[in-house]
């Protein structure tokens, strides 16, 4: 079985969702602790139901004290000398500024995930662990991440999308990282915030006619990338059950695809995953023709990580195998057209804030090679084509490895091409 994973050095920027300027880190960060250090408004309800569930589950009490008892010895800074949470008071305090704010730009990688920023050491402790994953805790953290949600699809959130060099998702410095913003995607400078009403409605914004072509539209052996994402893992020979929490986050498709029927036809196939950049283009196209047979969401977890990546910033991005069993995940089944490929899934992954998976794809519809089949609201995740046992394909990544240091293939663009059935 083929389902290793590649070694990649300690860099925590995959997808530039955090900065690689710890500085930067640091200055987030304390900006947050100041403002909640001087804020006596009440905790939002949402926030204040967490609170009052903390204190009133054992095990919720004792995970939340844990996770931040466990960090380090020294409580007021993390082991990366970043200034750190204290307790879970002060992590629903700091909660609680961030309902009201939109994410920054920063050239060196924006705070993409302000929770995840405030649970980075925490959530990679044994209390943090066992938090993380805990059912009640996820309902709780889903009420959060829902109420936050409103606030970024409001006009109120559009702040961040000023001309202001150096933090304006339309300053000087964020349009240097995104030189072909005005030719990709539809929008008008002409217009406030170029015409987008939210943070949100930037963030899940469309392209313009043409500007991501579908590779070989009319050859069905031609399989394109879904996602404008970066190459992360091929595992082949893929089992129903494997031990996806140990250090080599082996594929286990039962739990990948919570127990459907249909997950039997995919054992000992291939699963292909990739993951998004926050400067990325975030919708999900049909990488075949075909017909869609099933959809299908599944509720998980939003910060639990695998206890091998370790006390690191980076653990997260170094877990995107094992969330692939647990985090909330979106199912899109589809028979394609091409009898050597039959039926194949594409699953997004929600991971950390990115966790909204909304399929606009139906049960029954007819799709094309580059259709739309869905979306992720705030920013971008993690993906998963999944291909049965009889399929013969063969990869074309670009002259690519799979692993931390690729980088985004655009969405249409061919990913791989499929030969005759196998036996």
């Amino acid at each position: 079985m083929n389902n290793e994973i590649n070694p990649c050095d300690k860099t925590f920027t995959i997808g530039k969702w955090m900065p690689s300027d710890q500085k930067t880190l640091t200055e987030w960060l304390l900006r947050i602790m100041n403002k909640a250090e001087n804020n006596d408004t009440p905790l939002l309800p949402a926030v204040q139901n967490f609170k009052d569930f903390i204190e009133s589950d054992p095990k919720a009490y004792m995970f939340f004290n844990q996770m931040f008892d466990q960090v380090g010895r020294d409580k007021k800074l993390s082991p990366g000398g970043l200034p750190q949470v204290r307790d879970y008071h002060h992590m629903l305090s700091m909660i609680n500024v961030i309902m009201t704010h939109a994410p920054d730009f920063d050239e060196t990688g924006l705070v993409g995930c302000p929770f995840n920023a405030l649970f980075d050491w925490s959530m990679a402790t044994r209390g943090g662990w066992a938090g993380f994953i805990n059912e009640k805790v996820n309902l709780h953290l889903k009420a959060i991440l829902n109420e936050w949600g409103k606030f970024l699809r409001s006009a109120d959130s559009a702040y961040v999308l000023s001309d202001d060099p150096k933090k304006g998702w339309f300053g000087k410095d964020a349009l240097h990282a995104m030189p072909t913003f005005v030719e990709d995607f539809q929008c008008d400078p002409q217009l406030p915030h170029y015409g987008f009403h939210s943070w949100d409605d930037f963030f899940t914004r469309t392209l313009r006619e043409g500007a991501r072509p579908v590779a070989e539209p009319d050859n069905d052996a031609i399989i394109i990338n879904a996602c404008e994402s970066a190459p992360y893992r091929v595992a082949t020979d893929v089992q129903l059950r494997d031990k996806f929490w140990i250090k080599a986050q082996p594929y286990a498709l039962q739990f990948m695809m919570d127990n459907d029927p249909l997950v039997s036809q995919f054992e000992g196939g291939t699963i292909y995953q990739a993951y998004l950049s926050a400067l990325s283009y975030h919708r999900w196209h049909s990488p075949v023709s075909g017909r869609v047979v099933k959809t299908r969401m599944i509720e998980g977890t939003y910060y639990s990580e695998s206890l091998y990546a370790g006390i690191d910033a980076a653990g997260p991005d170094r877990s995107q195998s094992y969330i692939a069993e647990i985090a909330t995940r979106g199912l899109i089944f589809i028979e394609a057209d091409n009898p050597d490929i039959g039926l194949m899934c594409v699953m997004a992954i929600g991971m950390a804030e990115v966790s909204t998976c909304e399929i606009t794809a139906f049960e029954g519809q007819y799709v094309k090679k580059g259709d739309q089949l869905g979306m992720f609201h705030f920013g971008g995740s993690t993906h998963c084509l999944f291909f049965g046992p009889q399929v013969n394909i063969e990869f074309d990544l670009h002259g690519q490895v799979p692993g931390h240091h690729s980088h985004n293939i655009p969405v249409n663009a061919q990913i791989a091409k499929v030969g005759l059935r196998k036996g």
